[in-house]
């Protein structure tokens, strides 16, 4: 009896020696693995900066206020293309805020506005349509046009006369890309976890002077 007891105790060690030794090897692959995606996860945000690039900006003061001159570049992802072709307008929204920096207290914000371009695409006539939300829409023949009147938008009255205080300089922030929120909500949960559907630009900042 004492033998058969000693004898089994002797068998049960080499198996826990394994079950340890497995064990170790798993919490090591883990630990490799999580290292990987923390290395990789700062790349990833960098790459989603870049899928809009402002290539234009400046502020002019005209008679009707002050308006913005811009240009961006990007393409759209094929999820994006098939999307659009299918009948479901995707929505871009230009963000512009004017900031006056203050020694003695938090910057004032001037002026924040926005504006959005709705594109679609008519799947009966075969047309495709851009509009500013609010506007009339203007129709296109082919994709690569209505994207360039997105890209190359027309002239934006940011701030009326009056806004800005003559002689001051201000911190202009700019922000552009497709505005996922007015996404139909099957294709918007999908699109908030899927990187082909980043389109955006990082914040462009640049001063003016207000004339």
């Amino acid at each position: 009896m004492v033998c058969s007891t000693h004898c089994s105790g002797k068998m049960r060690n080499p198996l826990t020696s394994t079950r340890q030794v497995i064990q170790r090897f798993l919490r090591l692959l883990c630990w490799q693995l999580l290292l990987t995606l923390a290395c990789a996860l700062p790349h990833a945000a960098h790459a989603s900066d870049e899928t809009v690039e402002i290539t234009r900006a400046y502020i002019e003061a005209a008679e009707e206020g002050y308006r913005l001159s811009s240009a961006y570049s990007f393409e759209l992802s094929h999820g994006m293309e098939e999307t659009v072709q299918s009948g479901v307008p995707l929505h871009f929204t230009t963000e512009i805020s004017f900031t006056r920096p203050r020694w003695y207290w938090f910057d004032e914000k001037a002026v924040t506005a926005k504006r959005t371009h709705k594109l679609w695409y008519d799947v009966l006539i075969r047309q495709y349509y851009v509009k500013i939300v609010g506007s009339v829409a203007q129709p296109f023949q082919t994709l690569d046009e209505a994207l360039f009147f997105i890209r190359r938008p027309t002239r934006w009255v940011v701030a009326p006369r009056g806004a800005l205080k003559v002689g001051e300089t201000y911190n202009v922030t700019l922000r552009m890309g497709m505005d996922k929120d007015y996404l139909p909500k099957p294709i918007q949960v999908n699109a908030f976890n899927n990187s082909e559907w980043r389109l955006s630009s990082s914040k462009k900042t640049f001063q003016y002077r207000a004339e």
